[in-house]
């Protein structure tokens, strides 16, 4: 059985940072938009825009797929405030030709799960609102792959048996420790 899978374009912004932030960092990145791939936006990553202040740029033709094993977390995105794209994206190590490092969108996803791990990983990610179209494709799949897993009553902590940081038997005294002997050879 094929994946469910939608191919995409991302938009993202290159900007000249004005202020006292300037002076550590000149331009910045950020994530515009993730909309549907169009065959006329072709097959490599184009500048739509350039100004003095300004650049947009186009990355077309990446893959979203929908993973049973990650039903949850689609299920989390579907059902938040506001569902959304995560998208990863790195800067290239060499500057391009025109002297500054390209950003470069590499991966996208609707999990909340993917995302959490590509932040534990250090990865650059942004998130843009999902349209309402994407959405409902997510939760169709998510209502006929996702089962909430059933929450079994906790044990009460006071039944559990004790044990020390070893995982040995541990015991606990409910005397009181002033009257105790001293051992021998010790004075109180």
């Amino acid at each position: 059985m094929k994946r469910p899978s939608q191919t995409v374009a991302v938009l993202m912004r290159r900007e000249r940072i004005s202020g006292s932030m300037a002076r550590w960092q000149a331009w910045r990145w950020l994530l515009v938009d993730v909309v549907t791939h169009e065959e006329s936006f072709g097959q490599t990553p184009r500048c739509l825009l350039r100004t003095e202040d300004e650049q947009r740029w186009l990355f077309p033709n990446l893959e979203v797929a929908l993973y049973t094993d990650d039903a949850e977390g689609y299920w989390l995105n579907v059902t938040s405030p506001h569902p959304c794209w995560f998208v990863l994206w790195r800067t290239d190590e060499e500057p391009c030709e025109e002297g500054y490092a390209m950003a470069r969108p590499e991966r996208v996803s609707l999990s909340y799960h993917d995302a959490g791990r590509w932040l534990d990983a250090q990865e650059s990610v942004d998130q843009v609102p999902a349209p309402d179209d994407v959405v409902d494709w997510v939760r169709t799949f998510v209502q006929a792959n996702y089962t909430p897993e059933v929450k079994k009553r906790q044990r009460p902590q006071s039944f559990q048996s004790l044990t020390d940081r070893f995982g040995q038997p541990a015991s606990v005294s409910t005397g009181d420790r002033r009257s105790r002997k001293p051992p021998s050879g010790e004075s109180s």
